[in-house]
């Protein structure tokens, strides 16, 4: 992909009505080699010169849209920031790629959608908003989107603030039982390069705070444990928790706000101000 411009271009955008703050936006990626969406929340009327970037990542079978049609992410944010709960910031919902049923968010042979959400993504929301910091994100995401943030926020540490990730798949094993594509599609950069622990260890000095849950009766439980467990006994600092239910939008629709309360935390502690 060496040849490829390295500047997005054609950012189409639209507010939607009756959603105040809400923008669909579409421009096209030269990590993807195609063009790309995203679904864009700027919390109305509360717009700081520097306001701070959220990335909220779907799962399999998904697309931008996800988190606001069926997680409602945006109205929970609005609410929350209304009610001075937490501090204001954006909130980039982006597809995948739309690689198969899956992309995982990593290198494949025809696109790239790791660079797709690190360097495009952050990109494209400064071509709508310029007042919002993209230089430093926070990922978050659910299942294969909660893998996305965990891998890809421990890889680019430097440039993470914080993680947090609902359900998460924790391995690609688990993610590939789900859909129609071989693992070792997902492999294009090497196995190493999608070990979420690898990545962890390597950058340990730097890890961004990260945070992960999982419904009790979610078929991810028994992975969730064992990343938990390998970070307990790495004396990895990190939050882990369990509450009830399963794989499920109604799970996700509940926890989401814990991860805006995470993230507003540390956007706005005096430890983060520098």
């Amino acid at each position: 992909m060496g040849n490829e411009t390295n500047q997005i271009r054609n950012v189409v955008s639209s507010e939607v009505p009756g959603h105040s703050g809400l923008h669909l936006v579409t421009l096209y990626s030269p990590a993807l080699r195609r063009r790309a969406d995203f679904t864009l929340f700027l919390p109305p009327g509360r717009e700081p010169e520097s306001l701070p970037l959220l990335v909220l990542m779907h799962g399999v079978f998904g697309s931008h849209w996800n988190w606001w049609l069926l997680g409602n992410a945006p109205a929970i944010a609005a609410e929350m920031i209304a009610a001075g709960v937490i501090g204001p910031f954006a909130i980039a919902m982006p597809s995948d790629g739309l690689w198969g049923d899956g992309s995982g968010y990593v290198l494949h042979s025809d696109l790239d959608a790791e660079s797709w959400i690190m360097n495009d993504l952050p990109n494209g929301v400064r071509a709508v908003s310029d007042s919002v910091q993209a230089g430093r994100l926070y990922l978050a995401g659910l299942s294969m989107g909660g893998f996305g943030a965990l891998r890809l926020g421990a890889k680019h540490a430097s440039r993470v603030a914080g993680i947090s990730a609902h359900s998460p798949v924790t391995r690609l094993e688990e993610l590939v039982a789900h859909v129609q594509e071989p693992l070792k599609d997902y492999f294009r950069a090497g196995k190493r390069d999608t070990d979420i622990l690898y990545w962890i260890r390597r950058n340990r000095s730097c890890l961004p705070p990260i945070r992960f849950d999982c419904g009790t009766e979610d078929a991810l439980l028994k992975g969730n444990r064992s990343l938990h467990e390998a970070l307990r006994i790495g004396n990895v600092p990190h939050i882990y928790e369990e509450h009830p239910g399963g794989h499920d939008w109604a799970y996700w629709q509940r926890q989401v706000s814990v991860t805006f309360r995470f993230v507003s935390g540390l956007m706005y502690s005096k430890s983060s101000a520098a």
